[in-house]
């Protein structure tokens, strides 16, 4: 992973060349793709080059900055990056946020692309110091991956966990594997074996026995985008994980960044969920575990709602029920 401002991070930028670490390929290959054209950008997201709300977001702002070096419609570059996926609002307020970069001269756009970047780091970071009391000795889960990889860097939900290990709480991690993508088995896994903290695997149904024995003490997760009201969506399986949270009276922490909060929508009824490939459920790489021609349904995200929530975790603060209030206290 490349280093900014000495936080590894998925992503760089150098040059006018961005560089993602293909996530597709880990946690075996270290690969990392370079890119000069606007197009191959919005693929690299709409594939899963690159994936997260967050680093999303990041990347979306470095695509705008190409596409504007390569001297494409500004307005063209903007909608073939916002096409791409649509449950995560970081993307959308990231392109919004390079709209209003004056003048939008390469060099420019460049600079608000690297400023976001690194706000996004800096972001993570308080999340990690504003959550990391809120964490018991012991363990905590986690589902799908909001660590470095899901962000410019340090991460959310793993950056809860990483500055509540800095300040010394004894912490191991329970990771779900997270189907279909395996995005904890592949990411989350491989991040925090690579920082060198405890983490035990375990697949997505093995969550609620853990809880009944007594061995889970919290919960922890990203969102790709949260209602006004505090209904949040994040990897599909997350509203399960919630509801035998809950079951167990076990607290259930969201971690994410003001720019994951849509005020926009007032619950989580409006927040568009992407549907992804059936060959996502039917295969586990080249591998087919489906019969041929049986039907498929793959939501990428589901939304668990704000009461079963026991705080949000965000750099300006930590929100609580009635989140209509804390929630949009937390901008003023």
């Amino acid at each position: 992973m490349s280093r900014m401002n000495d936080v590894l991070s998925p992503l760089a930028f150098s040059n006018g060349v961005l560089s993602l670490l293909d996530q597709r390929r880990l946690p075996t290959e270290e690969v990392w793709i370079d890119y000069r054209d606007y197009r191959e950008v919005a693929a690299a997201i709409r594939d899963m080059v690159v994936r997260g709300a967050p680093a999303i977001g990041c990347t979306a702002a470095y695509g705008v900055a190409i596409g504007a070096m390569q001297q494409a419609p500004f307005d063209e570059v903007c909608e073939a990056l916002a096409a791409t996926r649509p449950t995560a609002i970081n993307l959308f307020w990231a392109i919004e946020r390079m709209k209003q970069v004056v003048p939008r001269t390469p060099l420019a756009l460049a600079r608000a692309a690297i400023a976001l970047h690194e706000d996004d780091i800096a972001s993570c970071r308080a999340i990690g110091k504003n959550g990391a009391a809120l964490l018991p000795a012991g363990r905590v889960l986690t589902h799908c991956n909001a660590g470095a990889l899901a962000t410019g860097g340090y991460g959310t939900a793993l950056g809860v966990i990483r500055a509540a290990v800095e300040s010394g709480t004894a912490l191991a991690v329970y990771a779900d594997e997270t189907r279909p993508f395996l995005q904890g088995a592949r990411l989350t896994a491989w991040e925090l074996q690579r920082s060198g903290i405890p983490t035990t695997l375990i697949t997505d149904n093995m969550a609620g026995h853990f809880m009944a024995k007594g061995a889970i003490q919290s919960v922890v997760v990203g969102a790709d985008r949260i209602a006004a009201n505090g209904d949040t969506a994040n990897k599909i399986g997350t509203f399960t994980v919630a509801v035998l949270a809950r079951e167990h009276n076990i607290p259930f922490f969201v971690a994410a960044p003001l720019s994951t909060i849509d005020r926009a929508i007032p619950d989580g009824t409006h927040i568009p969920i992407e549907e992804r490939s059936p060959r996502e459920v039917t295969h586990i790489g080249p591998l087919q575990v489906a019969p041929d021609g049986i039907a498929v349904a793959n939501p990428a995200f589901d939304v668990t709602p704000a009461r079963l929530i026991t705080a949000i975790i965000t750099e300006a603060g930590v929100a609580r029920p009635p989140y209509r209030d804390s929630l949009a206290a937390l901008f003023s």
